[in-house]
């Protein structure tokens, strides 16, 4: 008597779905997201440091500059999307914190398990910083309305796509950078400060460069945060002809590929 040895095929409830990059950054932003609104608190307090900054800088701004010298806006509309630019910079940059307790505490192998794109982590865990950051900015750029700020709403969602793209990039750099601080959390904090902060000073967000000197000027022009600055302040008036937002949408694409090819392949080696 023969046997069949002819495999048979599992019944349709048993197959794994099959799940794409879109579905699994969406799981991977909801799981992370999940944790955010368990601690409302935290978006509360976070608003604090860019509402001083907004707060305190801004007269200095109009005390010690012209009009001129800001491109014809007043202090406030022209500081204001360097304000929102800040928050989306320190708050994607520290995509990598939250990771480091992963590590530690093992969770981070488990998520690595399940068959869920590469990808998709490091960009769900960027989404999941930038969601609550939109809401910041939006809030912000309401609250400067009473002292005078007018912007254009179709160009503040065009600035909030840019600085997404950017984020993203800036997110999954961070997230690298966690990996190869493993177990040195002092490490990736003293790398991520030491870039950020001339980075936040070289793209002319707190001061323009204009009047500094041309070293400052040279190195602004290498950094792609200067190129998604502009953009952010012309797309915010409604410039949206203008040839920055078309430069800061190219800098945010650029440093988005980067970061996500540096984080994949930091992923990678990681489960290996």
């Amino acid at each position: 008597m023969s046997v069949d040895t002819t495999a048979t095929a599992a019944p349709p409830d048993l197959v794994a779905p099959r799940s794409g990059f879109v579905h699994d950054t969406a799981a991977v932003f909801v799981r992370e997201f999940a944790l955010v609104l368990r601690d409302p608190f935290s978006l509360i307090f976070s608003l604090l440091q860019p509402l001083v900054f907004l707060g305190l800088f801004a007269p200095l701004l109009a005390g010690s500059l012209s009009a001129d010298q800001l491109g014809g806006e007043s202090p406030l509309t022209w500081f204001l999307p360097g304000v929102v630019v800040m928050i989306a910079l320190f708050g994607t940059g520290s995509t990598g914190a939250n990771l480091l307790f992963e590590l530690m505490t093992g969770s981070y192998e488990r998520v690595l398990a399940t068959p869920i794109s590469r990808a998709s982590i490091l960009v769900g865990r960027a989404l999941k910083e930038l969601a609550p950051l939109a809401v910041q900015a939006v809030i912000i750029t309401l609250a400067a309305v009473p002292f005078g700020v007018t912007f254009s709403p179709v160009g503040v969602l065009v600035g909030l796509a840019i600085l997404g793209v950017f984020g993203v990039g800036l997110g999954a750099l961070s997230y690298a950078l966690a990996l190869a601080s493993k177990n040195r959390e002092w490490l990736f904090w003293g790398v991520q400060q030491t870039l950020i902060f001339p980075l936040l000073i070289l793209s002319g967000m707190m001061l323009p460069l204009e009047s500094g000197p041309a070293w400052m000027q040279t190195a602004a022009t290498v950094n792609p945060l200067t190129y998604v600055v502009n953009a952010e302040r012309a797309a915010f008036t409604g410039a949206l002809g203008d040839p920055s937002i078309l430069h800061g949408a190219i800098a945010a694409a650029l440093t988005c590929a980067v970061g996500l090819v540096v984080g994949i392949r930091s992923v990678l080696r990681s489960a290996g």
